[in-house]
C-alpha cells in the first residue's frame, strides 16, 4: 500500500521543499468529500502504479486509506519528471469519468513495409462505476497494414460503461515511415 502525509501549507515555496526531498505533490478528490493536499515519495508512488493489478489502487494518508485512480499528472517540459498528479478517489457505485490505458499486443504486419505503429490514443476516457471499468483495453494490432487504423468504434462497449469520445477517432494505426 502506497503511504503518504498530508500538506498542511499548500504553497508554492512549500512545493518546492517537498520536491526538493523526493516528494510528489498530489491532490485527492472525490464526489462529496473534502480534497485532500498530499505528498508521496516519487519512486514509491512510480513503483505502485507500475506493479498495479487495477485501475484504482489504495493509498493511506495518515489513518485513512482509500482506493484512488490517476485522473491527470502534469510533466515537466525539459526532463519529463512528474511534477504533480491529481487523483481521484474511486467509490463503489458511484458513476463518473475515468481515463482507461489502451494497450497493445503483436507486431503489425504493416512494420514490414516500412510503416510505423503510432498510437494516437493512450488513455480512453469512460463513463461508469469503478467496479464496472475495465483495466485496460487490450488491441490487437497484428493484422494492421500501412493505412489501416483501429478507431474507437471498434473497441468493444459494453451495457455497464460508456465510452465518452466519438467513434471516429483513431486509437492505434499504422503510417507510412518517412
Amino acid at each position: 500500500m502506497l503511504e503518504g502525509i498530508v500538506r498542511e501549507s499548500i504553497g508554492k515555496s512549500d512545493a518546492k521543499k517537498l520536491r526538493r526531498d523526493g516528494y510528489l505533490i498530489a491532490n485527492i478528490y472525490g464526489k462529496g468529500l473534502e480534497n485532500v493536499h498530499a505528498a508521496f515519495k516519487m519512486g514509491e508512488f512510480i513503483r505502485t502504479v507500475r506493479h498495479k493489478e487495477t485501475l484504482a489502487f489504495p493509498v493511506k494518508l495518515g489513518d485513512k486509506e482509500m482506493n484512488v485512480v490517476i485522473q491527470e499528472y502534469q510533466l515537466h517540459p525539459v526532463t519529463d519528471q512528474i511534477l504533480h498528479v491529481d487523483l481521484m478517489v474511486a467509490q463503489p457505485g458511484v458513476v463518473t469519468h475515468y481515463m482507461v490505458p489502451v494497450k497493445t499486443v503483436g507486431t503489425p504486419k504493416g512494420l514490414k513495409n516500412k510503416g510505423v505503429l503510432a498510437i494516437s490514443k493512450r488513455r480512453i476516457k469512460v463513463k461508469g462505476a469503478i467496479e464496472n471499468i475495465p483495466e485496460s483495453f487490450t488491441l490487437d494490432v497484428s493484422d494492421l497494414d500501412v493505412g489501416d487504423a483501429i478507431l474507437i468504434r471498434d473497441i468493444p462497449e459494453s451495457d455497464q460503461y460508456k465510452i465518452m469520445v466519438a467513434g471516429r477517432v483513431p486509437v492505434v494505426g499504422v503510417i507510412k515511415a518517412k
